[in-house]
């Protein structure tokens, strides 16, 4: 069997603020959209902006943190995979269809008052400590890395 990957990275801004249901077994979900936009020039050379809206899952207490600290226009990375599913409309006009990204990970680049970001993003769902040595790809820059050489760099 081959090996496969789904995994989507975005980093953009909350569409509408982030809301929270529960299950009937009692788990969190919380929702909310983010936006990411791209910024391009067309055939002519004109400056073009393009902007995708995508929807994201976050389950247990990483969508309740979602919930209390980030709010619409929020910045936020997220890292996850895509699902998607199928759905009656409303109106009963028929079935529709939805992509979601389902998030793991969820770093808060802005906040709503209370929590400021901290020098690790201000994330959650990393799981434990997160490295600060030269392994660590920068990540945090704290005091205790020595500064890159751009013969360090493996590309």
């Amino acid at each position: 069997m081959a090996a496969s990957v789904n995994k989507v990275i975005l980093i953009g801004n909350l569409g509408r603020d982030p809301e929270t249901r529960f299950t009937n077994s009692g788990s969190s979900v919380t929702s909310f959209s983010i936006a990411t936009t791209e910024t391009f020039a067309d055939k002519s050379g004109t400056r073009q902006e393009r902007t995708e809206w995508h929807n994201i899952t976050v389950w247990g207490k990483q969508g309740e943190a979602c919930a209390q600290y980030l709010k619409k226009g929020s910045s936020a990375y997220i890292e996850g995979r895509i699902t998607y599913r199928e759905y009656e409309a409303k109106d009963g006009s028929g079935k529709r269809k939805a992509t979601d990204i389902v998030a793991m990970r969820v770093q808060f680049l802005s906040t709503r008052g209370g929590a400021p970001p901290t020098d690790d993003g201000g994330g959650f769902g990393g799981g434990g400590p997160r490295s600060r040595g030269p392994a660590g790809g920068g990540a945090g820059g704290g005091d205790d890395m020595a500064p890159m050489d751009d013969e360090d760099i493996p590309f």
